[in-house]
């Protein structure tokens, strides 16, 4: 039950036919699922759209699903992670989980099995505040700007006419959407997520 909140779940694998069977499998009235042929397709989805799981293919030509998996730690460290990969492959899985998956699918994906994880996963993703992967007001994306630059909270109000305690507010809620609790782990988090770029000049 997801009381009328939609689900969105992407899924990347280079089969046609895999995409196919899991997108029929799993999308419904409060699940939208979005499929994707390669890593960085979904890797530049996943920048701007909203997403609750991730379930990503291990063995894929050009940027694997380990790959996938930690970039996505770094740019969206609340979506939760499914990584699928052959049978027996138990050191796989140890490193997926190791890297922060939530859990393990083997192949060949059955109905059942997939159903189940998926369920798992997004049950737990929804004891996390509720607050984190929401995309950021453009009030929210002028004070983080300032808040980059180094601006206190009352430069921050001076500039944009606002009071502190506004400022304050602002601050907190983009400290929550991104799933930090500091400024420097908000940095990292801005240029992951290439709201700023910190490469040299």
């Amino acid at each position: 039950m997801t009381n009328g909140v939609k689900r969105h779940i992407f899924f990347v694998d280079d089969e046609p036919g895999i995409r196919e069977i899991v997108r029929k499998t799993l999308n419904g009235p409060d699940t939208e699922v979005s499929c994707f042929a390669s890593a960085r397709e979904c890797l530049e989805q996943l920048r701007s759209r909203k997403c609750d799981l991730l379930i990503t293919d291990v063995r894929m030509p050009g940027m694997d699903g380990m790959e996938l998996l930690a970039r996505t730690r770094r740019i969206a460290p609340w979506v939760a992670v499914l990584v699928v990969s052959g049978y027996g492959d138990i050191p796989m899985a140890v490193r997926a989980l190791k890297a922060g998956a939530a859990d393990f699918i083997e192949k060949p994906l059955t109905k059942k099995g997939l159903l189940s994880a998926v369920e798992s996963a997004l049950a737990r993703n929804t004891e996390a505040d509720p607050f984190v992967g929401k995309e950021l007001t453009k009030a929210e994306r002028r004070v983080l700007h300032f808040i980059l630059e180094g601006k206190s909270n009352r430069e921050t109000a001076q500039i944009l006419h606002r009071s502190e305690k506004t400022i304050e507010v602002h601050r907190n809620h983009i400290m929550r959407k991104l799933g930090v609790d500091n400024v420097v782990s908000l940095v990292r988090r801005a240029a992951a997520m290439g709201l700023i770029d910190l490469s040299p000049e």
